[in-house]
């Protein structure tokens, strides 16, 4: 699993439900802030249409698993905790939080779009989810800027007549966030300021370090709750609202997709997740069928609940993650085609890949082969989604 999915919002919101209906686990829900105090780990997954069926064979995955043509390939989903206003400063659980947060790759933002909860995670009527979105993106916003400012004082504090360059000293102070001294160059330039932190304004450094945190730390919104009239009517106003331009948005209904796959495991429903559609297997009370018919018209509505959807669009689009077979030209006849499905940063090589794979295949790399065509690829050939990629090592 080489990405970490961050799952983040203020108490009471659903996002304990949006974790356990992702991964199946049994973390505790209510609502009541801090329901949870340690950050949760679990495996989730993403889908990706399984290459096994174009070969006429059947994959044999090492982890995760196929289902009805579907592969579902893990990835690391952590339900951080402490999200209050006033994290940065240390209020709530501020700096475990923000430490925690800082391990993940991508950010789902669960927000109660029926605004039933305010900041504080306590119940009220009227709540703007707009609120609930800006706060977050405040608190990173001053997280960012503390640690910038720290990067300014080193530059200012350097020796006199010594050449110093202002982006290598961000970069090394903001090196936990992975933004190189190219891209803190291009940002500066970007927002068409100056090399020189002396020709900076408070309005520029909190620019500067918003853009940071935009390009460094993804977000996608889980628009939760979003089965009910009040979260719907919500979603249709903010996601046309250009201030949340930025900002990739998706309707869920967490609660939907964990009775999904509770009825599935019990054997009453058939649910495979992320469809947009279920088959009751049995006799139910009534009281359970009309709940199940009201997940049906949801379903209708939108697609699906939203759960897949969200961590999908967290990797796929805004990280432009893609996923790569490891596969032979000449599979053999013992169960072990296509075991393996890796998600990896879009843009990545076929030599990059041999390195992912083992440092060991890296170094020994001679060539790759493209399965579906058979034809031979060179280090700097650049991979695709749903490739199927045999490597030729001396190793």
């Amino acid at each position: 699993m080489s990405y970490t999915i961050g799952l983040v919002g203020k108490p009471s919101v659903g996002k304990s439900t949006f974790f356990n209906a992702a991964t199946m686990n049994d973390v505790p829900e209510g609502a009541y802030p801090f329901t949870t105090i340690d950050p949760s780990i679990g495996e989730a997954y993403v889908r990706v249409e399984c290459a096994a069926p174009e070969f006429d064979h059947t994959c044999t995955p090492n982890h995760g698993y196929c289902a009805e043509g579907v592969r579902f390939v893990p990835t690391k989903l952590v339900d951080v905790a402490g999200l209050v206003p006033g994290a940065h400063e240390g209020k709530g659980l501020g700096n475990q939080f923000l430490t925690d947060l800082n391990e993940a790759d991508v950010l789902i933002h669960v927000v109660d779009f029926t605004g039933r909860t305010d900041l504080e995670g306590e119940p009220t009527t009227g709540h703007d989810p707009r609120d609930d979105i800006d706060f977050l993106e405040a608190e990173l916003d001053m997280w960012y800027l503390d640690i910038m400012k720290k990067g300014i004082e080193r530059y200012r504090s350097g020796y006199a007549g010594e050449e110093k360059q202002i982006e290598a000293d961000l970069a090394e102070q903001m090196s936990a966030f992975g933004i190189s001294e190219d891209e803190l160059k291009q940002v500066i330039l970007a927002l068409g300021l100056d090399l020189d932190p002396g020709t900076w304004d408070d309005d520029d450094r909190e620019a500067l370090a918003r853009e940071i945190r935009i390009r460094t730390k993804p977000m996608v919104i889980g628009a939760n709750k979003a089965d009910a009239e009040a979260a719907r009517e919500n979603y249709a106003k903010i996601t046309d609202d250009p201030d949340y331009e930025h900002l990739r948005f998706v309707p869920v209904s967490a609660h939907a997709e964990k009775a999904l796959k509770k009825g599935d495991e019990a054997g009453v429903l058939d649910y495979r997740p992320g469809d947009a559609e279920f088959e009751i297997l049995g006799e139910l009370p009534e009281e359970k069928r009309a709940g199940l018919d009201q997940i049906g018209d949801f379903l209708g509505e939108f697609g699906e609940t939203g759960v897949q959807r969200a961590i999908e669009t967290a990797l796929f689009e805004e990280l432009g993650a893609i996923a790569v077979f490891p596969g032979a030209r000449k599979p053999q006849n013992d169960g072990s085609f296509l075991q393996d499905c890796f998600v990896f940063p879009g843009g990545s090589t076929a030599e990059e890949f041999a390195y992912y794979l083992h440092t060991d295949i890296g170094e020994g790399f001679l060539h790759a082969h493209d399965v579906r065509s058979g034809r031979q690829i060179g280090a700097d050939t650049e991979l695709s989604h749903r490739d199927v990629i045999e490597i030729t090592t001396t190793n």
